[in-house]
């Protein structure tokens, strides 16, 4: 819902500044135009005696004394007006004042009347997108105006790999933060873009290898990709169209491929982004992880004999699992290569190099995507790589060390395979949970303006002002 604020102090300037006010999944948008400067011209200074009545039960009145008002509002569903500076105004954030957003109107210090219950269904909202911080009365800490309502992804990554337990690696990646500036004139896309792959193989390190030199020819060149500058709906179909065709060219090119063994093959797992559209494709065991608000959101499908669906799809192509094999051999149900099992060319087969997509459109919930190959989840859960990243971020911010701790703990917890991780992270620098940043202030939902309340906020003011 929109809010239209026309009100400000005269040392704020705020000519065309555009604030952006939500929580969870409501969208609400706070204008300050420059409209605002001529209010408070016009106003002349306000008065600098401020008044809160508490409309309660035993009509108590409270009086505090304040410079430089920042705003008069008045909320006649529940009798009580009360006036405040920004500092005022932040603080009582943390004892617990807050006011209902949707549909408010505050027009040149009048009225500012909500249509529903004080009770919000927000529960954080940074109304006025500005934060003071807890010590210093003065100091003003900017936040994103319209975070929210125009996030764009800040990629940046980092990734390790180790030959683990084996005596040799089949693993290979690929991680390009910028694709148009490492592709150029052969992309056109929106912004910013970025690719990143993790080919897990087998039979030796053939295919992976000659999958990793050849995908991006393969998927940006010969298989069409399509040229836009925003993501829309048709983008994305063209796309997976795109990534379709482009596994089963990479498929073929490896039966084509003399030097490469008909036994060898290879997983393959592609994350792109554009602008903020994340599609994952997969074909085999590697998994990508998103952290949304903490929480790990599975973005990949492991294609093994124990999926039911999978195994059902190679039962009805005329194959059978032994022992949580494919046909006996092969402990995937989906890869590229792997010719012994597919042949003869054009024939049904249970072995498929058809990826299975999924989407996410980002927002500032998500912070980071783990890429993994079936070395890290054959031990390690996705909320608990989730929670590794989550604390690397915040000790040092850097997510090629993040990577190496997965590693270090995949290690620790006993797997027997190679280990190839990325890490993307979506903003320039890790934001800690609110839960550790005690000076944001923050709306909570509440009913009213306590007593308690308002004579924390009368002592504050006092003790700063005489200060």
């Amino acid at each position: 819902m929109l809010v239209e604020a026309e009100v400000a102090p005269s040392n704020f300037p705020v000519p065309g500044v555009q604030c952006r006010c939500g929580s969870g999944v409501v969208q609400e948008v706070a204008e300050v135009s420059s409209a605002a400067a001529d209010a408070t011209s016009t106003l002349g200074n306000p008065s600098p005696e401020v008044r809160l009545d508490d409309g309660g039960a035993d009509g108590a009145d409270a009086d505090l004394a304040v410079s430089d008002m920042f705003s008069s509002t008045f909320i006649d569903s529940y009798s009580f007006g009360f006036f405040f500076e920004l500092d005022a105004f932040c603080f009582s954030l943390f004892v617990a004042a807050c006011i209902d957003l949707d549909n408010l109107v505050i027009n040149h210090m009048v009225a500012l009347v909500p249509k529903r219950n004080l009770c919000s269904i927000n529960e954080f909202c940074n109304f006025f997108a500005m934060i003071l911080t807890q010590g210093t009365r003065s100091s003003l800490v900017a936040v994103d105006p319209i975070r929210s309502y125009q996030f764009v992804p800040n990629l940046r990554s980092g990734s390790f790999a180790n030959v683990g337990p084996r005596r040799y690696m089949e693993d290979e990646y690929i991680r390009i933060d910028d694709l148009s500036e490492n592709l150029g004139s052969m992309l056109r896309c929106p912004t910013p873009s970025a690719f990143y792959g993790i080919f897990d193989g087998h039979g030796g390190p053939d295919a992976s290898a000659y999958i990793k030199r050849h995908a991006i020819r393969i998927l940006f060149e010969d298989a069409g990709f399509p040229h836009a500058d925003e993501p829309d709906e048709d983008f994305m179909k063209s796309v997976e169209n795109s990534i379709k065709s482009a596994f089963q060219l990479a498929d073929l090119a490896l039966a084509d491929e003399c030097t490469i063994s008909s036994s060898s093959g290879t997983t393959a797992l592609i994350a792109l982004v554009f602008g903020r559209l994340l599609m994952v494709a997969n074909a085999g065991d590697c998994r990508a992880v998103l952290c949304r608000k903490g929480e790990a959101v599975e973005m990949s499908q492991d294609h093994r004999p124990t999926n039911a669906v999978e195994r059902q799809r190679i039962e009805a192509s005329g194959g059978y699992i032994d022992g949580g094999y494919l046909n006996g051999v092969l402990s995937l149900t989906r890869a590229l290569g792997d010719w012994d099992i597919k042949e003869p060319r054009g024939s049904p087969s249970p072995l498929i190099a058809e990826p299975e997509f999924r989407h996410a459109l980002l927002s500032e919930d998500d912070e980071f995507l783990i890429i993994g190959c079936d070395g890290i989840w054959d031990v390690m859960s996705n909320q608990h790589a989730v929670n590794i990243v989550s604390k690397g971020l915040r000790r040092h911010d850097n997510p090629e060390l993040c990577a190496r701790e997965l590693v270090s703990e995949a290690l620790r917890l006993k797997t027997f395979d190679n280990l190839t991780v990325i890490v993307v992270c979506f903003s320039d620098e890790y934001s800690m949970p609110q839960g550790d940043q005690p000076q944001l202030c923050k709306f909570r939902c509440c009913k009213s303006l306590s007593i308690d309340a308002l004579c924390n906020l009368k002592n504050w003011l006092g003790k700063n002002g005489r200060s």
